[in-house]
């Protein structure tokens, strides 16, 4: 399945329904990134929901020396359809994304940013009603701290809590809930699984609302629910 026909199918389901799929397919922690929240167009609130392959950039403290030094900057190479990945160093006080980005970004066609670091500029990025999501927000560019070292190889989560990688090309999924990615070689095995999970629970929910109770609603819905 080419990854816009992918990209599409994913847009009836939910970052629950991705990581209830990626569960069953025995992906730790269903592929949530713990941490990461909506920080425009509004913070979390409302029906914003971003899908997309990830462009994955990764910034190194600003004193190593011995790592790759890209040539461009990277948001001049944006895919259309994709989805910017940032990683931060670990700690990092400085915001390593602003408003100019988002700008550039969003005429390249992108359909949000996701850094696992801080943004500033917020009121730049929601009066452009681009999404971002990030971990928090400052006030001071990167500059002094730190710089771009790799484009479009995998980066880690920043996290001391969670072990996981975003590859280029995975897909990345934001909403209300969080931030959830899904890996490009599992993407449609996962959706094969969503629909079936996603109608049981429905039904499930309609039989609670009449009065039945959890457990029985559950029993028989989930009983055919598809495994991988």
């Amino acid at each position: 399945m080419a990854s816009k026909s992918i990209t599409k199918a994913l847009e009836s389901f939910t970052t629950c329904d991705v990581s209830d799929a990626l569960l069953k397919l025995k992906i730790p922690h269903g592929g949530f990134l713990a941490g990461l929240t909506m920080w425009s167009p509004m913070r979390q609130e409302g029906p914003t929901k971003i899908i997309g392959p990830a462009y994955t950039v990764k910034y190194v403290r600003k004193n190593h020396e011995n790592e790759p030094k890209p040539a461009g900057h990277y948001i001049d190479t944006v895919p259309s359809g994709s989805i910017v990945f940032i990683s931060c160093p670990p700690r990092m006080i400085n915001a390593a994304y602003g408003g100019l980005m988002s700008t550039r970004a969003q005429y390249s066609g992108a359909v949000g940013t996701i850094v696992d670091g801080r943004i500033r500029d917020l009121q730049e990025h929601r009066d452009l009603n681009f999404p971002i999501f990030a971990r928090d927000i400052g006030t001071a560019s990167p500059y002094e701290q730190a710089r771009v070292s790799e484009i479009n190889e995998p980066v880690r989560l920043q996290s001391e809590d969670q072990d996981a990688t975003i590859n280029p090309g995975d897909y990345l999924i934001g909403d209300l809930n969080g931030v959830v990615c899904l890996p490009q070689g599992l993407a449609e095995k996962a959706l094969e699984l969503m629909q079936s999970q996603v109608d049981a629970d429905d039904k499930i929910g309609a039989d609670i609302k009449k009065g039945r109770t959890f457990s029985e609603a559950s029993k028989e819905h989930r009983a055919g629910v598809k495994q991988p």
